[in-house]
Order: C-alpha cells, then sequence, then structure tokens
C-alpha cells in the first residue's frame, strides 16, 4: 500500500519545529487536508516542550495561492471559512512564536496565515493581493487577525482594488514584520533572539500583543463566516469562481 505524500511537510531540530506547504497540484491552497494537516503540527509543536519556535514556509514559487475553489463551490459554503478561522486561530493560540518565511506569492486567503501569525519575514520573490473583489467575494475570515495589524487606508485601497504588491510595502502596511534579502540570514537571526526567552516569557508576551486580535475572533468570528459562507454560496460568486477554474474574464470584467 502506498502512503500519500504529506501536503505539510514537517520536520523539528534546535528547539524548532519547520512546517513546510507543499501541495504543488493546487498551489499550496487551503484544502481540508491541508489545513488539517497543519493543524496537527501545530499542536503537536504546542505540547512539545522542546519545541521553543514554529517556523511556517512553503516549497516552490507560491506560499498559499488562498481557498481550494474546487472544494469552495460544494454544497456546504461554510466548511472553507470554518476550517480557516480554526487554522488561523490555531496559529494565534499556539503558546509558541510562529514565523512565516515566505519568498513567493501569497494570495487572498493565505494572508490570513500571515495575519495570525507572530512574525513574517519576506523575500524578494514575495507578491502579495487580496483577490477576492474580484472574484465576488471579501476578505471575511481574514479579516478577523489581518484588521488589527494593516494600516486601515491601506486595507481599503488593497481590498478594494485587488492590486498585487511586494514585501517593501507589505511591511509598510503591517502585513510583515520585515522585507529581507537573504530571508533564511534574517529568519536565523530571529530564532536565535527567540532561543534566548523562557517558554513562559514568550507564551505570555505573545499572548499580549496578541490581545487585540483574539478580541477580533471572540467579537466576530461568526458574522465573519456567516459573511463569507453567504458569498462563496452566491450566484455571482459561483461564476467568478467558475471563470477563475476554467481561466477566462469574469462576467463583470471591464
Amino acid at each position: 500500500m502506498t502512503r500519500e505524500v504529506p501536503f505539510v511537510r514537517i520536520s523539528t531540530a534546535d528547539a524548532v519545529t519547520t512546517l513546510e506547504l507543499d501541495s504543488p497540484h493546487n498551489r499550496n491552497a487551503l484544502s481540508t487536508r491541508l489545513m488539517a494537516e497543519l493543524a496537527k503540527g501545530l499542536a503537536d509543536a504546542a505540547a512539545d516542550p522542546a519545541v521553543r519556535a514554529v517556523v511556517l514556509g512553503h516549497t516552490g514559487k507560491v506560499f498559499c495561492a488562498g481557498a481550494d475553489l474546487s472544494e469552495a463551490t460544494g454544497d456546504d459554503p461554510t466548511v472553507g471559512p470554518r476550517g480557516l478561522v480554526d487554522i488561523q486561530r490555531a496559529i494565534v493560540d499556539c503558546p509558541k512564536p510562529v514565523i512565516v518565511v515566505v519568498d513567493g506569492h501569497v494570495r487572498a486567503g493565505g494572508l490570513g496565515l500571515l495575519g495570525a501569525a507572530d512574525l513574517v519575514i519576506a523575500g524578494p520573490a514575495s507578491t502579495f493581493a487580496f483577490t477576492e473583489v474580484r472574484l465576488g467575494l471579501a476578505p471575511a475570515v481574514i479579516s478577523l487577525p489581518l484588521r488589527p495589524k494593516l494600516d486601515p487606508r491601506a486595507a481599503s485601497r488593497y481590498y478594494l482594488t485587488g492590486e498585487t504588491f511586494k514585501a517593501a510595502e507589505a511591511a509598510r502596511i503591517g502585513l510583515i514584520t520585515e522585507a529581507a534579502e537573504d530571508v533564511q540570514a534574517a529568519l536565523k537571526a530571529v530564532l536565535e533572539a527567540v532561543r534566548l526567552g523562557s517558554p513562559q516569557g514568550l507564551a505570555e508576551s505573545k499572548r499580549l500583543v496578541n490581545t487585540e486580535v483574539v478580541a477580533s475572533f471572540e467579537r466576530d468570528a461568526q458574522e465573519r463566516v456567516a459573511q463569507s459562507a453567504r458569498l462563496f454560496g452566491s450566484a455571482e460568486a459561483q461564476e467568478g469562481m467558475r471563470a477563475f477554474l476554467e481561466k477566462r474574464p469574469a462576467p463583470w470584467a471591464r
């Protein structure tokens, strides 16, 4: 019997667990399986007293393409949004610092993983876009961790236009922590600093900096799931997603 190739590659060394998104067939989209494997990796790292930090990275040229639209067109439009709430909250609630390392493209729902993370280091190949608006959707669920962190004027621009922007702009608006020419060198410096922190100090400090993010989840999660489900189930969004999957312009594009 052939063993399934994992969508998330997990390794632990030098007190750091690395979770590497590796689902090339759908550009690391947030499928049910990928999110389940990611949740398992986070839970195991959280429970391991030898682990001091978690690094979330990727293989290939895409960190995450967002929702798995092949699943999003299914019978229950709440499955994807609820799953994304859960995985974002798992990152926020993990008592270890979660550091995202990106050197590729991040779109739509993938930006929620960045928002939930404690630190984000992005390399020169990184690009970012809130593409939901072009599909008849909105960045509903990912706003839970992102809106407390993003510059409000920048959120207005990029939510409404769906424009693509690079790492320097992402750092300016609060989407990422650092735009780095050498992401591995930048990561090494951060991990060296984190290893000097005590487990209790790291957990409690993370709790402090995430106060507004946790409040956003507690206050708005159900409403954002309902909004996302309503939009994903709408005729307009279903047509937008079909157009995207079929690689043709949406009917409203001018």
